[in-house]
């Protein structure tokens, strides 16, 4: 019997197809102590993950490793002060530390609260304040650790700062001081102890119409990763799976650790500053990764490449999320390689909602079909339920909350009723189904933008350049680009005697670089006399983006 059959029950038709998902999930379902420490006992000397670091050095961890060291990190933080409910920043980039630490602080029932390397002090301030985050552990890498300074000198609530890979004065040391700690951790009993029902990890979203908002999942979020794991992702128990992801955003915990240890499949980490598809090409190769996924903008580049220069035999399957992904690059990395990209669709909010699931004849440009873990209605602007071909939103029924879904966002019941209402959690995202019944992404009923896998809120951009001294107003949107999916483009009126210059285009386009994270910046800025309004004076960005999208054909 496997592991995850305690938990979860699977029907499968005659042709191998998943048709049905329920789970059995118990009250104090812990995935630190109920998956890794039972494969640290039983599957102790099973490879979890090889590490490379952007040098190429390597490092193997197997589950008893991992087991091991998360019960370390655990006793550490605990001596640091770090309890159950306690919010806790992650920004570590793809460091093996952030295993450790996120498993440590499932451990201790504190919230695990991942986030980019690549915020700025605005940024965390925002973050810091609203999460009510006592504690941040930090990679050393780049300028990360100087903007939490800058943040955490305006906020009071922190009390720990932690940081890998370095010493730094004012800053407790992970490395060294971590290794003094025991090995092993007991699962907290009383009012210690977590339940299912405890909230888990904590993600931000990309604001759309304001500030991004933190979604809630509790402890069975991580039994709802089983699907994304077995049924899209195909992964290889004795194989080597990559999911191409930051750690600082929600797909890291959707490819590299929870679904693919709960089947014990070892995972693949590449931890590199920049992204080099030849370098990635090349460690597939070499490490024989059989089952891997990305974003198409890592697709993209792959197709530019020569791809009979590289062995890529190994790979067994692979697949893709994050954006619209374009058919051509699907055909091009077919005839390269054989395989087909299975497409995948889901939100921070959930888990993996719509994909080509095991079986599935895949439908290029296709989200495929519903995950059965949910049950979806694809909702008209009437407000009834869509037919073939006809356009809609797609929804996800409530009426019993399923598994994987998020429970609300923190300190902010306005935004959570407008989207969970009527018996379904609106996604805001709006599709088509064909008579097949795969379903194909329109775009957003507001207005994010998906830029090389990046979830990008306009409001955060506006409010930066609204800080330039030159700009009047300014309305962000996203434009369609061959290699990002979209990239940001800012529409700018000026103040009076200012002259929208190419000079004035860059200082801002470096002001945005410096303010926050840097993936944000407008690409492309149009200086306007004046921004398309409504009545009531709101901002007519379907009005920009036509026009914008006239331009480029």
């Amino acid at each position: 019997m496997e592991l995850y059959e305690k938990y979860i029950k699977e029907t499968i038709d005659e042709f191998g197809h998943l048709t049905d998902i329920s789970f059995n999930i118990p009250e104090n379902f812990n995935f630190a102590f109920d998956i890794i420490d039972y494969y640290g006992k039983v599957k102790p000397n099973k490879v979890a993950m090889i590490w490379i670091a952007d040098d190429k050095s390597e490092r193997k961890f197997t589950f008893k490793d991992i087991s091991e060291y998360s019960s370390m990190t655990a006793n550490y933080f605990k001596s640091l002060g770090i309890k159950k409910g306690d919010k806790v920043l992650l920004i570590l980039r793809r460091h093996y530390q952030f295993w450790f630490s996120i498993l440590a602080l499932h451990k201790l029932g504190a919230v695990a609260i991942p986030a980019t390397d690549q915020l700025m002090k605005k940024d965390l301030v925002y973050r810091i304040n609203l999460a009510e985050v006592k504690a941040v552990i930090c990679s050393s890498s780049g300028t990360i650790a100087t903007e939490v300074e800058k943040a955490v000198a305006d906020c009071g609530q922190v009390k720990v700062k932690v940081i890998t890979g370095c010493s730094r004065e004012g800053w407790r040391d992970f490395d060294s001081e971590m290794a003094t700690f025991s090995s092993t951790f007991l699962r907290p009993e009383g009012n210690d102890a977590t339940s299912k029902s405890d909230t888990m990890v904590m993600f931000f979203t990309s604001g759309t119409t304001g500030y991004p908002k933190l979604a809630i999942h509790d402890y069975t979020y991580a039994i709802a990763h089983f699907t994304t794991a077995k049924w899209w992702h195909n992964v290889n128990v004795e194989g080597l799976h990559l999911t191409v992801a930051d750690t600082g955003w929600g797909k890291a915990l959707w490819g590299k650790l929870y679904g693919q240890w709960i089947l014990s499949a070892p995972i693949f980490v590449y931890d590199f500053t920049k992204f080099n598809a030849d370098d990635l090409l090349t460690l597939i190769q070499k490490y024989r990764i059989t089952t891997f996924c990305a974003p198409p903008t890592i697709y993209r580049f792959f197709i530019k490449e020569d791809l009979s220069k590289y062995d890529l035999s190994s790979l067994q399957y692979v697949t893709t999320a994050g954006e619209a992904l374009n058919p051509e690059v699907f055909k091009q990395l077919q005839n390269a390689t054989g395989l087909k990209l299975m497409e995948g669709f889901g939100q921070t909010e959930t888990s993996l909602t719509l994909a080509n699931l095991i079986g599935a004849t895949s439908k290029p440009g296709s989200m495929g079909k519903p995950n059965p873990q949910y049950k979806i209605r694809l909702i008209t602007s009437e407000g009834n339920l869509a037919v073939a071909g006809e356009v809609g939103e797609v929804c996800i029924d409530v009426s019993v909350p399923p598994v994987g879904l998020f429970k609300g966002y923190y300190h902010d019941e306005v935004n959570t009723n407008a989207v969970i209402h009527d018996g379904v959690y609106h996604t805001g995202d709006m599709a088509w189904f064909d008579e097949d019944g795969y379903y194909w992404f329109v775009g957003r009923t507001d207005d994010l933008i998906k830029s090389s896998g990046y979830r990008i809120g306009p409001f955060e951009i506006e409010s930066v350049i609204m800080e330039y001294p030159s700009v009047l107003e300014c309305a962000v949107t996203g434009v369609p680009d061959p290699v990002r999916g979209q990239i940001v483009k800012a529409t700018i009126v000026l103040i009076k005697g200012v002259e929208g210059t190419e000079e004035l285009k860059k200082e801002i386009q470096t002001y945005v670089k410096h303010a926050t994270a840097p993936y944000k910046y407008p690409r492309v800025i149009e200086f306007v006399s004046e921004l398309p309004k409504t009545i009531s004076g709101k901002i007519k960005r379907t009005e920009i983006r036509k026009g914008s999208e006239s331009a480029n054909t």
